[in-house]
C-alpha cells in the first residue's frame, strides 16, 4: 500500500483525528491527513521525532537488545500513538503517528490496525 492509502486507512480507525508518516532523522512528515485547526500535524510530527530519538538513545545507553514497537502518550482527552516501522531492507527511520480521541478510541484495536498498515506499507 502507498503512503496516501496508508494515511486513509489509519484515519479510518475509530477515534482517529490525525495521522502522519514521519522520518525521525529529519523530523519531516512524508504524509499527513486530518488534524484540523487544533492539531498541526507538521509541528506534532517534528516534536515527536524528539520523543523517538530520546527513547532510542536510552535503549542504546542501557544496551538493551530490543527494538521499539510503539510509544504511547496518554493525555486526558487523547491518545498519541507512535509506531516505528520495521525496516524492509536495512535501516528504517520512519514512524506512523496517530492521534486518537480517547472517548471514542479502542487502543488495542488501533494498535492492531497500525501494525497491519505498517506491514502493508511500501515507501
Amino acid at each position: 500500500m502507498n503512503i496516501e492509502t496508508a494515511m486513509k486507512e489509519a484515519l479510518s480507525i475509530t477515534g482517529a483525528v490525525g495521522v502522519a508518516l514521519v522520518d525521525y532523522e529529519s523530523g519531516m512528515a512524508l504524509g499527513t491527513l486530518g488534524g484540523g485547526d487544533w492539531l498541526n500535524l507538521e509541528i506534532a510530527a517534528a516534536g515527536n521525532t524528539e520523543v523517538v530519538r530520546s527513547k532510542l538513545r536510552v535503549i542504546s545507553s542501557l544496551k538493551l537488545n530490543d527494538e521499539i514497537e510503539d510509544i504511547l502518550i496518554t493525555l486526558h482527552r487523547q491518545y498519541h500513538l507512535i509506531r516505528l516501522l520495521a525496516p524492509a531492507k536495512g535501516h528504517s527511520t520512519l514512524f506512523l503517528y496517530l492521534v486518537l480521541e480517547r472517548e471514542r478510541a479502542n487502543l488495542a484495536l488501533a494498535r492492531h490496525y497500525l501494525k497491519r498498515i505498517e506491514s502493508e506499507l511500501v515507501v
